[in-house]
């Protein structure tokens, strides 16, 4: 007889895909998700003679190993089997077998050879039949990520462009983001993302096996999209100068980023910031089948000595100052990722946060995370993962100081437990309106619960501290009321390109007369408080009369203030009011100055795989040219990859109208994002819904 041989295979994509919700990944390897069986047929030389047999081998990673389950050895049955991986035989016609495959629930994330081991003759010999990739899977109530409501899981692993939040908490602003987890390529990205971590490196073996558990992936997943430990994927900076890369306010998304890593030879993309960071997290996780969202917290505390209070400096001419290393982020973006905590126990499942912005290295690595939401909510900040740095970033106390380096002397000035993890927000399911879940995180500011959850998690941080006594909370009581109030308040619009105008408030509470030394600065910043240049400054002297309410203009004009201004377009404005013989009162205020609106329409129907015209429209607010214009565009499903244009210089005032040309891939609601870049206005953006028929 012959030798028996496999002739082709059949792996029946379309229906598999189709199946295993994967058929939107656009690259067109066989991709399944664990737990659930594939079908494919096979086709031999001949039929099986009496005495021959079929088995399979599966096996993932470089080292595989059954006692590691990263290889599996099982007969072709009649029967199924729990748990393990099982082939049956479906159907059999002449020399072609139909076979069904199961993976177990809890096999490892990854790419996976298919082989068959035929027994013929008294001979073993082995032949490998095709690869394939295996997802977690949200869809099957006993994988760890399971999502049983399917709303929230179309939006949370299958919704390819979302919005993140930015801005600050009185003036809360949004950016589209493609996050494009089916794009060409990007899948096999994501799953050598896994491939360049340290934990790989250093232990394959070990790595390939863990894969199986979610909360391991995401950590890895943390690290590995920073770039500080491990070339991972982005390279942060916030430093205002961002030569040598793009700032990060020019990014539409993920899709360009992970394409950069791969094309560059796995060299740190440069530059990202917070919601690059999480925007790209947010990808990988979908396109592994973990559900994900992106989440924002405005007054975001960046605690670093663990005391769950930070401490913010400014000296008596009411500059910032850079001491210390505690800051608050206006606001400060992470993930979160969903699935079960099997090493905390069933009440901390659900929302965990992963965060791969660099800001604290854990366990010796940057990287954050999974803590648990509910722990977070509850103050138990000894369990895993970070827990201590997550419950700070929303619930620290700040503390102000004034700092006088003429005397080295530093006083307290004010402590404020309210202000930190304001306006928690997230993308809602299925519409691009902000959902707050900052009561997923903590009690109400001010409820009784909300005081014994800070004091429980000050216990567990600080077991010898005498119970309370060291939160701020407990200290502001003791301070003396001050005798004045101020506070800055905005006039008329803010613009890039217009002059700023403000009052500063100032209010005598006293029935006595006053005499109050202001001194004001402004600066411009970038959104984690890192201070760029002072831009304006006044001091002035005041008598306020009892109960009497002055207000004094402050102006910063564009002059002063449009070599200095970042893409962020903040301004901070400080005032440091004296009363003789009593302690400063500090006035503060963020501002966002508004870019020019840059307005993006289509002008036909848009139907799949035909070429549609978009217009783009722009005028130039300024007295001046702007020069150097280039826009930006992308949007998954609706062209691949993305398109840059470059526009010509405009003059003063003038309009400008830019076409060009989309060829959308598939059908539904898609989101075009596009950034308009200049010399004077480094980041302008603008999203549209297109709705795409078949």
């Amino acid at each position: 007889m012959t030798a028996l041989e496999p002739q082709s295979v059949n792996w029946q994509g379309t229906s598999n895909r189709q199946a295993h919700h994967t058929d939107r990944f656009s690259s067109q390897e066989l991709i399944l998700r664990r737990g659930q069986p594939f079908s494919f047929s096979l086709n031999l030389n001949r039929s099986l003679g009496d005495g021959e047999s079929l088995a399979f081998v599966t096996s993932t990673g470089p080292y595989p190993s059954e006692s590691a389950r990263t290889k599996a050895v099982f007969p072709l049955s009649n029967g199924t089997s729990r748990g393990g991986w099982s082939a049956q035989l479906v159907s059999k016609q002449d020399n072609i077998l139909t076979i069904s495959i199961s993976s177990p629930v809890n096999a490892p994330v990854g790419w996976y050879t298919l082989s068959t081991q035929i027994s013929s003759q008294g001979k073993d010999f082995v032949l490998k039949l095709g690869t394939f990739i295996l997802l977690f899977n949200p869809w099957l109530p006993e994988d760890g990520v399971f999502m049983s409501n399917h709303a929230e899981r179309e939006e949370y692993v299958q919704e390819d462009a979302g919005i993140i939040y930015v801005g600050s908490t009185n003036r809360i602003g949004m950016v589209g983001w493609n996050f494009g987890q089916f794009e060409d390529g990007i899948l096999n990205i994501c799953l050598s993302i896994l491939d360049h971590s340290l934990n790989f490196r250093r232990d394959p073996a070990t790595d390939m096996a863990r894969r199986s558990d979610p909360k391991y992936v995401g950590r890895v997943l943390s690290a590995m999209v920073n770039g500080n430990d491990d070339n991972g994927v982005i390279s942060g900076n916030w430093s205002g100068n961002y030569t040598g890369g793009l700032d990060p306010r020019n990014w539409n998304g993920s899709v360009e980023i992970l394409k950069e890593w791969k094309k560059s030879g796995f060299r740190p993309v440069r530059y990202g910031q917070c919601w690059v960071f999480a925007g790209t997290l947010n990808t990988v996780l979908r396109c592994f089948g973990i559900p994900s969202r992106v989440v924002t917290n405005f007054n975001s505390a960046h605690d670093t000595d663990r005391n769950l209070s930070v401490d913010v400096y400014y000296d008596p001419y009411g500059r910032p100052i850079e001491k210390g290393s505690d800051s608050v982020w206006n606001f400060h973006v992470w993930n979160e990722g969903w699935f079960v905590r099997t090493d905390l126990g069933p009440s901390y499942n659900g929302w965990q946060v992963l965060d791969a912005t660099p800001q604290e290295r854990s366990q010796g690595v940057f990287q954050c995370g999974p803590a648990s939401v509910v722990a977070v909510r509850e103050g138990d900040v000894n369990l895993d993962f970070d827990m201590p740095f997550v419950f700070a970033e929303v619930n620290a106390d700040r503390i102000t100081w004034i700092y006088d380096a003429s005397n080295n002397t530093q006083k307290k000035n004010a402590s404020d437990s309210h202000s930190i993890g304001r306006y928690i927000s997230t993308k809602a399911v299925g519409s691009n309106s902000r959902m707050d879940i900052t009561e997923k995180y903590k009690y109400p500011e001010g409820s009784s619960q909300e005081r014994q959850v800070f004091e429980k998690a000050l216990g567990k941080l600080k077991p010898h501290a005498s119970f309370g006594a060291t939160s701020a909370r407990h200290l502001a009581r003791e301070e003396r009321e001050p005798s004045i109030s101020g506070k800055f308040k905005v006039i008329g619009i803010l613009e890039v390109g217009k002059e700023v105008n403000m009052a500063l408030l100032l209010k005598n509470l006293t029935s006595d007369m006053k005499t109050v030394t202001v001194n004001m600065t402004a600066w411009t910043i970038v959104y984690n408080g890192t201070l760029v240049h002072e831009v304006w400054k006044d001091s002035i002297t005041i008598s306020l009369d009892p109960k009497e309410e002055i207000q004094h203009p402050v102006k910063i004009t564009y002059a002063q203030y449009e070599k200095y201004l970042k893409a962020d377009n903040m301004i901070r404005t400080t005032a440091v009011c004296q009363v003789p013989d009593e302690a400063e009162v500090l006035v503060e205020r963020d501002i966002i100055l508004d870019n020019p609106s840059l307005t993006l329409e289509v002008l036909d129907q848009a139907r799949v795989r035909k070429p549609v015209n978009v217009q783009m429209l722009f005028s130039n607010p300024l007295d001046e040219p702007v020069k150097d214009c280039v826009l930006m565009v992308e949007g998954s499903g609706l062209l691949l990859g993305s398109l840059r244009i470059d526009v010509p210089t405009l003059r003063p005032k003038e309009r400008s109208r830019v076409r060009f040309e989309i060829l959308p891939t598939r059908s539904g609601t898609k989101q075009l994002l596009a950034d308009f870049s200049c010399n004077k206005f480094p980041a302008i953006k603008a999203m549209l819904s297109i709705d795409v028929a078949e």
